[in-house]
């Protein structure tokens, strides 16, 4: 994918030393973008200096919240594209405690989008959502046209700074794509505990020659989708003029089972196991059995679809976690 548009450009990237921003950061340094991250380094999600290791001179971190009206007001000036992926999305800890998801996913985006409409207007920002804003499918695949029905905070809080995203493009002049991710895995994501990232966490499981946890019968599909082709997407939609206002599903209408995923796992580290496990009371409350994405809108509008097969996925996050566990573990 040849992408000189974003060469020399000013990028800001919030939440950029996580999991996608780090790989988003990785991929537009290599393109020739003049990078800013802003990360609030929050405990337990996954901000890591590791994760930008390749190109960690080439870039300006700011260690600051969302929140901050006045470092975001100077963070957005001057800033060609902004891409606005920090938030609280720990789903376990929004069914004990509202308050940070409210907090920080709904005001954390409503100050960022009321810093590029007084000091930038021009920018071009894109929010990642989540496919939890639709909650249980009611047929699948799942278009964005489904009915929207969050079974938790996390996903709630979600759904409004998405329809916030929508009103700043609509009657102020604020261009914005967002996009509703569903199951991410890949290379840079944290792996100190499982309350987030199921694909990942399978992963050390098997690496620490474990049991992993397969929940109910092991037959409830989701869409895998590896980090990179995400990356695709998010970089596809701010240069796509009829992109601009609209919602996109970026998943994969090719699902897996966990069972499936579990085997395939074991079988790439070689090494580990799996069980049939109960799900617990938390993943109980939001589970919403099968979902899977259609993508259908994306590829027609955006020109994308996953590339990575679940297979060469597991074997370039299993390569890369055996040979970083430092980083991670």
């Amino acid at each position: 994918m040849v992408l000189t548009q974003f060469k020399d450009k000013k990028i800001l990237i919030t939440g950029g030393l996580g999991f996608i921003g780090s790989t988003l950061c990785i991929r537009l340094v290599k393109l020739g973008s003049k990078i800013t991250i802003l990360d609030s380094m929050m405990p337990g999600h996954g901000g890591n200096i590791f994760n930008i290791a390749p190109v960690k001179n080439d870039v300006e971190i700011i260690e600051a919240d969302i929140r901050d009206e006045e470092i975001i007001n100077k963070a957005v000036k001057n800033k060609h594209y902004i891409f606005h992926l920090a938030g609280q999305n720990d789903h376990v800890l929004s069914l004990t405690n509202p308050f940070p998801d409210i907090d920080i996913n709904i005001k954390g985006s409503a100050v960022l989008l009321e810093a590029c409409k007084k000091n930038n207007k021009d920018a071009r920002v894109v929010y990642t959502g989540t496919r939890g804003e639709y909650g249980s499918a009611t047929k699948l695949p799942v278009n964005e046209e489904t009915p929207l029905n969050p079974k938790g905070i996390y996903e709630l809080s979600s759904l409004t700074a998405q329809k916030m995203f929508k009103i700043y493009n609509d009657n102020h002049g604020v261009k914005s794509v967002t996009l509703r991710l569903t199951n991410i895995y890949g290379e840079r994501a944290q792996m100190k505990h499982s309350r987030f990232g199921v694909a990942n966490w399978f992963v050390r499981v098997a690496l620490d020659n474990g049991t992993i946890k397969v929940f109910g019968d092991g037959k409830i599909k989701r869409d895998f989708v590896h980090v990179e082709d995400v990356v695709d997407a998010i970089l596809l939609s701010p240069l796509t003029e009829g992109a601009l206002g609209e919602v996109f599903n970026i998943g994969s209408d090719k699902p897996s089972c966990f069972l499936e995923l579990a085997e395939t796992i074991i079988s790439t580290a070689g090494k580990g196991k799996w069980e049939y496990a109960p799900f617990s009371a938390e993943r109980a409350a939001q589970e919403p059995g099968d979902f899977y994405s259609d993508i259908s809108k994306a590829r027609k509008i955006l020109g994308w679809e996953p590339k990575i097969s679940l297979q060469d996925g597991i074997r370039r996050t299993v390569e890369f976690y055996a040979k970083n566990k430092e980083h991670y573990w």
